[in-house]
């Protein structure tokens, strides 16, 4: 039962990693009874697998930790992938926004064009079985995996677990346990790419309206830390859209966020502006003078309502406090935050095994010779759009390429 690679996970990651090496002989080990459960149900089960914006741009869209990620999406970046699926018998629809999808908009024709390459080239995968526990033998230089059903060794340990969100795919953070077993660090998972829900919420009646690029300070303690510019959403039961799911990575419970719904830099320019309109207008009702804010009518409506206003009241006899309210709901919406949605909703995890202690030009452990990580398990995370999954199969050749390269007396089939 010994090996040259054993790659413990089934998802993006691992399988192109292990269709990736060259001259071995590869093992993959996956917990569940058939392989890619969390790439089936991406994009609704469309798979949004990568995107067509320049690669250089493409380390904007992983927060922090976008860096780490260079050497990775340079060695196998979208159009490669693009090229490889094509090659593969998957074409791709590049939608107006830079999204890819496969042609005929299945997640399963991704899969399985995965699936059959490792086939053809006599890749052994055994499913149903979960390793539990991974220990290194110093005298033989070799990694001992042990599973539910059996043990097995190997020269290089490949680990694409994936991370916690969606568990119920299978994605429950064991590649966590077994890199702590081997001495690395777990930065605290964290749900990402997650609908935010506020305290006391009051625009479920407005579920489906939406705002482009609008602006958002993100409040901790009575200071800003973080701003952001997006694509709103109102839903039913809290605020989403891209400007939230792309950085619901930093928000936490008891933050604040400030949303500003107008086309303004700010609240102070706005302000400014608003009081001019409605000084000149006196007139007119406060609800035709919001006409002229391109704002939707149920929204405005709604911050007429909030504000405790009679919308046919004229601006003329408008108090300033009342000018001063507008202004702020219009302008520097407070939504204080209750809860993120936990794993089952968030679309990927934030945190993992510490990029500190991995090689960002090999993914290879920079405490264990040989063992490497790839995919969601490691401490980073994309934006929506396809980023996750070009990561997972960035970093999953990577490690496959960094073994490929190692002396042949290093890393022979035993």
């Amino acid at each position: 039962m010994k090996y040259d690679v054993i790659v413990i996970g089934a998802g993006p990651a691992g399988l192109l990693s292990a269709l990736s090496v060259k001259n071995k002989k590869v093992l993959v080990l996956e917990k569940n009874k058939e392989p890619g459960r969390k790439l089936l149900i991406s994009g609704l089960g469309q798979c949004n697998y990568t995107n067509s914006m320049d690669i250089e741009d493409f380390l904007k869209m992983y927060g922090r930790n976008g860096r780490f990620l260079k050497a990775a999406l340079y060695n196998f970046t979208n159009i490669d992938t693009m090229n490889f699926f094509s090659e593969n018998g998957v074409e791709s629809f590049i939608r107006e926004d830079g999204k890819v999808f496969p042609a005929s908009m299945k997640s399963s024709e991704v899969l399985n064009a995965l699936v059959n390459c490792l086939r053809k080239m006599g890749v052994e995968i055994l499913y149903d079985e979960g390793a539990n526990k991974a220990t290194y033998d110093e005298l033989n230089k070799m990694y001992l995996v042990k599973t539910n059903k059996s043990s097995y060794a190997s020269t290089n340990l490949i680990i694409a677990t994936g991370g916690k969100s969606y568990p119920h795919t299978g994605s429950t953070g064991d590649g966590y346990k077994l890199a702590e077993q081997l001495g690395h660090t777990i930065v605290e998972p964290k749900e990402a790419l997650v609908p935010v829900y506020t305290v006391n919420y009051k625009f479920k009646e407005l579920a489906g309206i939406s705002f482009e690029d609008i602006k958002v300070s993100l409040w901790r303690n009575n200071r800003k830390s973080e701003e952001f510019n997006g694509d709103f959403l109102f839903t039913h039961t809290g605020i989403s859209g891209p400007v939230i799911l792309n950085n619901s990575r930093y928000i936490e419970e008891g933050d604040v966020l400030k949303i500003n719904f107008t086309s303004f830099k700010n609240s102070e320019e706005f302000k400014k502006h608003f009081d001019n309109l409605i000084l000149s207008s006196g007139k007119l009702s406060i609800k035709t003078v919001l006409k002229q804010m391109d704002m939707p009518k149920r929204f405005t409506e709604k911050i007429v309502e909030m504000a405790g206003i009679d919308e046919n009241k004229l601006c003329s006899i408008l108090e300033k406090a009342e000018r001063k309210n507008l202004c702020g709901l219009l302008s520097a919406h407070e939504f204080k935050i209750e809860r993120l949605g936990g794993f089952n909703t968030a679309m990927v995890t934030a945190g993992g095994v510490s990029t500190r202690e991995i090689s960002s030009k090999t993914m290879e452990s920079k405490i264990r010779p040989g063992m490497y990580f790839a995919g969601e398990v490691v401490d980073y995370d994309g934006d929506t759009g396809g980023f996750n999954i070009q990561a997972a199969f960035s970093t999953g050749k990577l490690a496959a390429d960094s073994i490929n390269k190692k002396p042949a007396n290093c890393c022979q089939s035993l």
